[in-house]
């Protein structure tokens, strides 16, 4: 999943959600600067990613992307799948989505004293084209889809894939809403067993 499930997916506790967002930035070694509950939240944010990539929906989109975009069709899916959770928002949180958006950069911002420089630059990425909320629209998908075309280490075509997007719109979605009920779930788990 990509960054709107990663501070979805957290629940309210502040710290926990920090962790989540700092999953793929921060190194083993770096746990031991943070707060154990920080900690904790790097621990869901790979455990959402462990469950996400096994989970049969989720296989079934990526297998659909894999012919064209090889290794990067599983972060295609991810960001595809924070596109449905946008669309189909209303059934998952009672908090609209643009003010959701909002108090994760304030959350985010509060809390960066402790985030190494990469995930500082992301959030300042995230805040200026208010992306959390623009996952929602192809246009959105588009600019994250070239930001992250640039950054590949060859020609990974990523910056086309809203072809695909558009193309299996309804396929994609189907998926999406049979996977992400079982992710919440999981999630809710997860965090009371770490209580």
């Amino acid at each position: 999943m990509n960054f709107l499930a990663h501070l979805l997916l957290s629940g309210k506790d502040e710290k926990l959600t920090v962790g989540n967002y700092l999953g793929d930035f921060v190194r083993s070694v770096q746990l031991r600067e943070l707060s154990p509950q920080i900690v904790k939240g790097v621990e869901l944010h790979h455990a959402i990613d462990s469950y996400t990539d096994a989970h049969q929906q989720f296989q079934q989109s990526v297998e659909r992307l894999r012919p064209s975009y090889r290794k990067y069709a599983p972060v295609l899916t991810d960001i595809f799948y924070d596109y449905f959770l946008a669309k189909n928002w209303s059934e998952f949180s009672d908090q609209p989505l643009q003010e959701f958006a909002l108090e994760m950069y304030e959350l985010l911002n509060k809390n960066k004293a402790v985030f190494p420089p990469k995930a500082i630059r992301f959030l300042q990425f995230l805040e200026s084209y208010n992306v959390l909320y623009n996952y929602g629209n192809k246009e959105g998908i588009q600019r994250v889809l070239n930001g992250m075309s640039r950054r590949a280490s060859f020609d990974s075509r990523m910056d086309e894939a809203v072809v695909e997007l558009k193309k299996f719109e309804s396929d994609f979605n189907t998926e999406f809403m049979a996977f992400f009920p079982d992710l919440l779930q999981f999630c809710e788990k997860w965090i009371m067993d770490h209580e």
